[in-house]
């Protein structure tokens, strides 16, 4: 038995214990656009949590900032939003801003201000850095690190996208079938995810979730059908399902880049840099499970004769689990059109 079922069925394990839904760990973003030397505009998006709930954090400004306007608030795309106007005298540079109740969450904000000479700056923040200054110098590698950093935040956090990758994983046993569909995958949802995040493909968010939970559904199923002796597309050619559905996953990818999106000035760098990221992190999961499996196989031999039976019901679970977890998903998201 191959030791690549042991390590699936623990990680799917893992998966499964966590909240059911995916994309648990989304960012927040507050934009702050200068209009006059002393008075800015702002905008604040929270991931919502339901029942037109909001993650409970909050922006604190210098004491010398008074609000001009009175925020106004809305709930769009399962986000609370709020805008406002603020003046404060001599401006906002030198000055630091800081996320009340942050460090309590799991949660990233992505900052980015807009000077009034076109200068932007985006930052960072973060439970353990809940603050930054706004600088007087714009550095194009703060747009590097904080894009890239989100990238990579985004598909380890992406459960449904994880899984995806797991049921494939699993259906070509590794070797150059394995090269090639994760090729294919990296291929497509790295022209989706451009396409989408440029405006050049518009599609609903809630559709494409849908989507991506049936495409890990359909692919735990032909699993099955492939260990009963009826092998179908998937099987023989996974790359050209991974192509396919990598589109629709690019897709997912450039929603979450939407939440909080590309600072003007610096939107090919940024696209290119979450892109990266999250390639980086797609790879360092694939590369884990492939760590695991080669450190398992020193001890597959002995232990199988052992537990035999254990050994048995690894083979088995992981795509009944995987199907089961995405087909949950499946119901959620066309319950929620």
């Amino acid at each position: 038995m191959k030791p690549l079922r042991t390590i699936l069925l623990v990680l799917v394990l893992c998966i499964t214990f966590q909240k059911v839904s995916a994309h648990e760990i989304r960012p927040a973003y507050l934009e702050i656009k200068q209009t006059t030397s002393e008075t800015y505009k702002l905008l604040w998006k929270v991931p919502g949590l339901g029942n037109n709930q909001r993650l409970g954090i909050y922006v604190i400004l210098p004491k010398h900032c008074r609000n001009t306007t009175e925020p106004r608030t809305a709930m769009i795309n399962s986000a609370f939003t709020e805008r406002w106007t603020i003046n404060c005298p001599g401006s906002l540079n030198g000055d630091t801003i800081r996320i009340a109740g942050l460090s309590g969450t799991m949660t990233d904000v992505l900052v980015r201000v807009e000077h009034l000479d076109g200068r932007i700056q985006t930052s960072r923040m973060t439970p353990s850095t809940p603050s930054f200054i706004v600088a007087a110098k714009v550095d194009t590698l703060d747009v590097i690190n904080s894009y890239t950093v989100l990238g990579v935040e985004h598909i380890l956090s992406g459960i449904d996208h994880l899984l995806f990758v797991l049921a494939l994983l699993l259906i070509t046993h590794g070797g150059w079938k394995l090269v090639k569909t994760v090729s294919a995958f990296t291929f497509s949802h790295t022209i989706s995810l451009s396409l989408a995040t440029l405006g050049y493909v518009h599609i609903p968010q809630k559709p494409v979730e849908a989507v991506i939970a049936l495409s890990i559904v359909l692919v735990a199923v032909e699993i099955l059908h492939t260990r009963q002796g009826k092998p179908g597309l998937t099987s023989k050619s996974p790359w050209i399902v991974a192509l396919l559905f990598g589109l629709v996953h690019g897709l997912g990818f450039a929603g979450a880049l939407s939440d909080v999106g590309l600072p003007q000035g610096h939107i090919p760098t940024a696209l290119l840099f979450f892109s990266i990221g999250v390639e980086a992190g797609h790879f360092a999961f694939i590369g884990l499970i492939l760590v695991l499996i080669t450190i398992s196989q020193k001890l597959t031999f002995k232990l199988q004769a052992r537990y035999q039976q254990l050994f048995l019901i690894t083979y088995l679970t992981p795509p009944y689990v995987i199907g089961s977890v995405a087909m949950f998903w499946l119901i959620q998201r066309i319950a929620e059109f």
